[in-house]
Order: C-alpha cells, then sequence, then structure tokens
C-alpha cells in the first residue's frame, strides 16, 4: 500500500505544482464528449442538416470521431457533468481499473481474497503506474484500462454464468479490436461465450441504428469503420502495430498496405491457435493475454495507449517469478517483468532533449526519434518528408520498441504453445513398459 501511495503521490504533487498543460490534455476525453453532445442534439456540435452529424466535421479541432455509433451513445452519459469533473472522474476510473486489472489477473492464477493477493496487487499496481501506457491513458482521458478491466472481468467469470461473454461484446460494441476474442472463444470450445460475444456485439450494432440510422449507414455500410487513416497517420511514432513499422520501413502508406495484409493474416492465425493451445493446456490467461498481444499487432492501429495489456502480462511473469519450482524459470521470469516495465517505463523527455513535435507529453522511449506532429497529417495527408520515413541506426529500434517487444513475446508465446502442445500429447500416449525411472517434464515447467 505504502507504494502505491507513493506512485500516485508523485503524481498528484506534480499535477498540484505545475499548470495542467504539463500533466494532462485530455483531447480524447474531448472527442468522446462531443460525440455525446451530438447523440443528445447539443448545438453547436450537433448539426441537424449534416447526414451524418457525428462523422461528417471533426469533433475535437481536427481530431474525427472514430469509434462506432454505439460508443457515443455511451458517452452520451460522459458528456453530463463538466468537463472539469469529468476528467477528475476519469483519472479516478483509470487508476481503479489499473489495479481491479491487477487483482483479477492474479484472482485467474488461483490466489483466495487474502492479504497475500492484497499485497501483490497493491504492489504490482505501483510498479505498472509510472508506464508509458498508463500515463498517456491518464494524459489523454482515453479509456483503454477500463476496456481491458470489463474484458478480464468477463472472463474471469465462472463458465457456468450464461452472460459470460458479453463484456467482450460490448467493448467490441465500443472498440473493435476486442472482437478478436471472439474466434478465440471458438478455437477453445467456449461456443457458448463466443455466441453471447457476438450476440451482445450485434446489439450494440442494432442500438446504434435506432439512435443513430443515418450514423450507423454511415459507419458500417459506408465503410468507415475500415478507414484507419480516420483516426490519424498509421505511420507515426504513436503508432505501435505491424501496419506501423512496415509503414515506416516502406516509406508509404499505400506501398505498405499489401505487406500488412499478408503479415497480418499470418499473425492472426498463428497467434489465434497459440492463444487456444495454452489455453487447453490449462493456462488460461496466458491464452487470454496471446489473444491480445494477437490483436495489438495485427490491429492496423495499436496506438501507445493501447498497450496497457502490459498490466496483466508483467501480473502473470510476476506469479511465475514467485511460484515456479525451477530457478532458473523464477529467474526468467522475473527478468521478463523488469524488462517490459523498463522498455515500456514512463521515462521523463528531458533525457532525450524534451521534443516539441507532440506538444508537452514526450514520455517514453519510444518518443526520442523525431516524429511528425498529428496535425500536419490531416492538412496534407501522406508525404515522404515525414520523420518516421527517414529514421535510422537506434532511432528505428527505439522508435518501433513497443511492437518489436510484442514480436518477441509473440515468437516466446509461440514457442511455449508448441511446448505445451507437445507436453499434452505425450500425456495421451499409451503407457510405455516398465523401465528406469525418468525425471518428470511438466506442462507447467515448460509454460512458465
Amino acid at each position: 500500500m505504502a507504494a502505491l501511495v507513493a506512485a500516485v503521490a508523485v503524481y498528484d504533487w506534480y499535477a498540484l505544482t505545475h499548470p495542467a498543460k504539463l500533466w494532462i490534455d485530455p483531447v480524447d476525453l474531448r472527442v468522446y464528449t462531443d460525440g455525446g453532445l451530438i447523440v443528445r442534439h447539443v448545438t453547436p456540435l450537433y448539426h441537424a442538416h449534416l447526414s451524418s452529424p457525428l462523422y461528417s466535421r471533426p469533433v475535437a479541432g481536427d481530431l474525427k470521431f472514430t469509434y462506432a455509433p454505439f460508443a457515443a451513445i455511451v458517452f452520451a452519459i460522459l458528456s453530463l457533468p463538466s468537463f472539469g469533473q469529468l476528467t477528475m472522474i476519469a483519472i479516478i476510473a483509470n487508476i481503479a481499473a489499473l489495479v481491479a486489472v491487477v487483482w483479477m489477473t492474479f484472482g485467474s492464477l488461483g490466489y483466495g481474497r487474502g492479504r497475500v493477493r492484497l499485497g501483490a496487487t497493491l504492489l504490482v499496481a505501483a510498479a505498472l503506474f509510472w508506464t508509458e501506457p498508463v500515463q498517456r491513458t491518464l494524459w489523454l482521458g482515453q479509456i483503454e484500462l477500463v476496456l481491458m478491466a470489463l474484458i478480464i472481468w468477463d472472463q474471469c467469470q465462472p463458465d457456468r454464468r450464461w452472460w459470460k461473454g458479453a463484456g467482450i461484446g460490448i467493448a467490441a460494441g465500443i472498440k473493435l479490436v476486442p472482437l478478436i476474442f471472439i474466434p478465440y472463444l471458438l478455437l477453445t470450445r467456449r461456443f457458448r461465450q463466443a455466441a453471447v460475444a457476438a450476440g451482445t456485439f450485434a446489439a450494440t450494432i442494432g442500438l446504434g441504428y435506432v439512435v443513430l440510422p443515418t450514423d450507423s449507414s454511415q459507419w458500417w455500410l459506408g465503410g468507415l469503420f475500415a478507414q484507419g487513416g480516420r483516426t490519424g497517420f498509421v505511420g507515426w511514432a504513436g503508432n505501435q502495430s505491424l501496419r506501423a513499422i512496415i509503414t515506416r520501413l516502406v516509406g508509404s502508406i499505400a506501398g505498405a498496405q499489401p505487406v500488412w495484409l499478408v503479415a497480418a493474416v499470418v499473425t492472426a492465425a498463428l497467434g489465434l491457435v497459440c492463444a487456444a493451445a495454452l489455453d487447453r493446456a490449462g493456462y488460461r490467461m496466458v491464452g487470454l493475454l496471446c489473444c491480445a498481444l494477437t490483436g495489438l499487432l495485427v490491429s492496423p492501429i495499436s496506438w501507445d495507449h493501447h498497450w496497457v495489456w502490459i498490466i496483466p502480462g508483467v501480473t502473470v511473469a510476476a506469479h511465475y517469478a514467485v511460484r515456479s519450482r525451477d530457478v532458473a524459470a523464477r529467474w526468467a521470469a522475473g527478468g521478463l517483468a523488469a524488462v517490459i516495465i523498463l522498455v515500456f517505463g514512463a521515462w521523463p523527455g528531458n533525457l532525450w532533449g524534451q521534443p516539441k513535435d507532440l506538444g508537452n507529453f514526450s514520455e517514453g522511449l519510444i518518443w526520442a526519434p523525431p516524429n511528425t506532429n498529428p496535425g500536419v497529417y490531416y492538412r496534407y495527408g501522406d508525404r515522404p518528408s515525414y520523420p518516421e520515413y527517414h529514421w535510422h541506426g537506434l532511432y528505428l529500434i527505439v522508435g518501433n520498441l513497443y511492437v518489436l517487444t510484442g514480436m518477441a513475446l509473440f515468437v516466446m508465446l509461440l514457442v511455449l504453445g508448441a511446448r505445451a502442445v507437445r507436453a499434452t500429447r505425450a500425456t495421451r500416449r499409451p503407457l510405455a513398459p516398465p523401465g528406469p525411472p525418468q525425471r518428470a517434464s511438466t506442462v507447467s515447467s515448460a509454460s512458465a
């Protein structure tokens, strides 16, 4: 508790002693509330003469509303309090979601409701509070932590509950990336949960058509949901997906498209199969995280704050660092948790000169290289002169650090998944004739 209080106290101290523009710029929260105000027909944001008021014009500066109509309906609730009050609510809710995710993850690993689980939760949450994805979520007023908490809460429910899977459907109705969990549920033979998730997602679409019929037609039938460029520059440093790194290497959004499509299909297939194999081997949370990582890699847009999935990842690694019977496995798991925290740490931007091309936020190693001001892309489109197309040397590693780390973790999970499959098959073979005793090899040690 002392560690978490100290971590949050530093944040509070900085917020109280510095101008707001140096510690928060909730532009994404403004996009949410503006979308909600349009749903509520509040002027001047709402224009009745527009065919699709939600998508026909920017809502917050140059930014566009890039979420499904159902999301705007949900955000209508967020637009009820004043924006200042909502900003404080968002900070508290995100910190609570951080702690809740760690708590639920430990619960899925077999920890009871006791002081050990509580202490471990607070300690891990304190270590992860000052990581860049968490701080970026607080800075922008994003909802990634809340959506992740919703998905993990949903999947931590007992399988006997008929509505299990609805959380995934609701999350997918707000942001489409959680849809990847539906084929994962199918591959793990949880057909009822997959049906509930798909049905709930379909219900969010239906509700969108009831409340916002023209906007829903524009989003779904007009293909807006597939236009990744609406959210910003795909090759921007803040995008840490396979498509982003391929775009930066190729030097063109259009030129990178065919390569990315092939890479995304292969990665999705391997990742989902591996996640299902880990789940069937008894490692449900590891399988869930493998599916989440697959979604981060194959999604056209995986902004830096989308990588809050490192929170349950570090929690699982910390668990194996403490509970594994093998000494080497304990050190490997502990080292993995430490490396993830260091790679994704919210290192202060003055270490590399506090670049001004991102405004006042430059925490984290990925912001060390020069990058394109987000507003430039909205005005001029794709240009070969953008800094991301000219990274070289160390910039190529640091600027792509999240996706490179994700790719390394992905390969590690593929290896563990293959070992789990082999170990599972070995347990199904007929008993061999009696012979000299051999040292047992378990799936648990392989996974750890």
